[in-house]
C-alpha cells in the first residue's frame, strides 16, 4: 500500500484529481445558482491550472542545471491567459454588469488549480471552502444589501 503513494504517477494523478473535484465544487455552486460557465468549466480551469504547474515542476527538475528555467513563470501565465477567458464572461446587459463573479471565481479555481499543482493540498482545499462561502453566504448578504437599497432613492439622497 505504502508503495502504492510513494509512486510519483499516483501523487500525479492525486494532484488532477483533487484539483478537478475542488473546481467542480465551485461550478457545482455556480450552476445552481444558473450562471454560464459551470461544474465542467471550473473543474477543467482548475485542472488544467494544475497540469501546466505539474510540467512547469517536471521540466525544471529535468532542465537542473541546463538552463535557465523558472518554475513559476508557466503559472503566471496560467494566471494571464484566465484573465483572457474571465474577460469573455464579463458582459454589459441592460446597463448592469453581468458575469464579473463569474470570472472572478474561475480566476480563484486556476490558484486551486495552481496550488494543488504545488502539491499545496492544505491551500487548495481551504481556498475552496472560502470561495464557497463568497458564493453562497456573501451572495445572500449582498441580496439582502440590495434589496435594502432598492429603498434608496436616488434623487433626494434618502431612504424611502
Amino acid at each position: 500500500m505504502d508503495t502504492f503513494f510513494s509512486n510519483p504517477n499516483t501523487i500525479m494523478f492525486f494532484q488532477l484529481l483533487l484539483a478537478l473535484v475542488l473546481g467542480g465544487i465551485l461550478g457545482i455552486q455556480r450552476s445552481l445558482s444558473h450562471k454560464g460557465a459551470g461544474m465542467r468549466t471550473f473543474s477543467l480551469v482548475a485542472m488544467g491550472s494544475c497540469l501546466f504547474v505539474m510540467i512547469s515542476e517536471i521540466i525544471h527538475a529535468r532542465a537542473l542545471g541546463v538552463g535557465d528555467v523558472i518554475p513559476t513563470q508557466i503559472p503566471g501565465a496560467i494566471i494571464t491567459g484566465i484573465g483572457f477567458l474571465g474577460a469573455g464572461l464579463i458582459i454589459f446587459k441592460d446597463d448592469k454588469l453581468k458575469g464579473l463573479t463569474t470570472a472572478a471565481g474561475l480566476w480563484v479555481a486556476c490558484g486551486i488549480g495552481i496550488a494543488t499543482g504545488f502539491q499545496l493540498y492544505v491551500l487548495s482545499i481551504f481556498a475552496t471552502v472560502l470561495t464557497l462561502v463568497v458564493f453562497t453566504v456573501l451572495w445572500k448578504v449582498e441580496t439582502a444589501i440590495k434589496e435594502t437599497g432598492s429603498e434608496y432613492s436616488e434623487e433626494s439622497g434618502e431612504i424611502k
